[in-house]
């Protein structure tokens, strides 16, 4: 018992503490997963308020933005709601384009502007071609010679490049197809610039009205001037020209003049280049595929004369 009473008595003691305070974190992310949920909710109601031309409508605008940019206006889904596109009940259709309407729409209002918008743009991107092959025309000197054979315009179907003859410097050798040096090496440096556009290229060979010695039964004029738009073709292709961009290769005698006064004059015998526009690559391809009513025949052979 001695021996117990001289032991020291250890008491220990355990201090409680208050629990440590955790943050509001949780309160941040577990608000912004609410939120989530409210907007993913609120585009499925949406989503099932609209009517499927509406959905092509809002398509449309995101595939053309630009459209909406120029013309202004509400969607295409407008209602009688605060909230546009869907109104106070989902089955209601009062205050909506049905789809009929908003193609309507579409080919009146849209796409009349968006398709000037177009032909602005792309005769402006013609005007720059032409523009950059007079200056290669005007600093090459061995083009610059040959200036008064170049004839640049823009005409309704695109880009029109002209090599005409002269009297003492014709393109081709005299009744054949065969192309004199300095007429490939016009060719090639034209050839080079075509490619800077993606336009189609249509192609035409002109005589004059002198006709061909053989007669018209055997080799004539016809025959000639579309060996000579083939091989003016085959030069572009040489100077580096895509092949795939010639879309059409005729040869016309001399059906289509230069001069109508003198239908004998030089001028008369051409190569007709032509970097078409849109419009005019639609109406060759309607035309080539049987498309074409007698309307869009008669505006095509307009074009051609012009």
């Amino acid at each position: 018992m001695a021996e117990d009473l001289s032991k020291p008595i250890i008491i220990k003691r355990i201090k409680k503490m208050a629990a440590q305070h955790h943050g509001g974190a949780w309160k941040i992310a577990y608000a912004d997963f609410v939120t989530a949920m409210m907007a993913f909710f609120l585009l499925m109601w949406l989503l099932g308020s609209t009517t499927q031309g509406d959905k092509e409508g809002i398509s449309e605008y995101f595939k053309t933005p630009l459209k909406v940019a120029l013309l202004g206006g509400d969607g295409s889904g407008d209602s009688t709601s605060i909230i546009k596109g869907g109104g106070d009940d989902i089955t209601k259709k009062i205050g909506q384009m049905n789809r009929s309407e908003f193609d309507d729409l579409r080919k009146s209002v849209d796409m009349d502007a968006l398709q000037a918008l177009q032909d602005r743009a792309e005769r402006e991107q013609l005007e720059n071609l032409k523009t950059k092959i007079e200056d290669v025309i005007n600093n090459n000197p061995a083009l610059n010679k040959f200036k008064s054979q170049l004839l640049l315009d823009i005409t309704s179907e695109g880009l029109r490049i002209q090599i005409v003859d002269e009297k003492n410097r014709p393109m081709f050798a005299v009744g054949r197809a065969e192309l004199q040096s300095y007429t490939k090496m016009i060719l090639h440096e034209i050839g080079k610039m075509l490619n800077d556009v993606g336009n189609r290229i249509s192609l035409s060979g002109h005589t004059d009205a002198t006709p061909y010695p053989s007669g018209e039964k055997s080799y004539s004029n016809w025959e000639l001037s579309a060996d000579r738009a083939n091989a003016s073709r085959r030069e572009l292709i040489a100077g580096g020209m895509n092949p795939e961009k010639m879309l059409r290769v005729v040869g016309l005698s001399s059906a289509v003049m230069f001069d109508r006064e003198d239908p004998f004059s030089p001028f008369n015998r051409r190569i007709s280049i032509i970097v078409m526009n849109k419009k005019a690559e639609e109406a060759i391809t309607r035309e080539s595929l049987g498309e074409v009513d007698i309307h869009n025949k008669e505006e095509v052979n307009s074009r051609i004369v012009e």
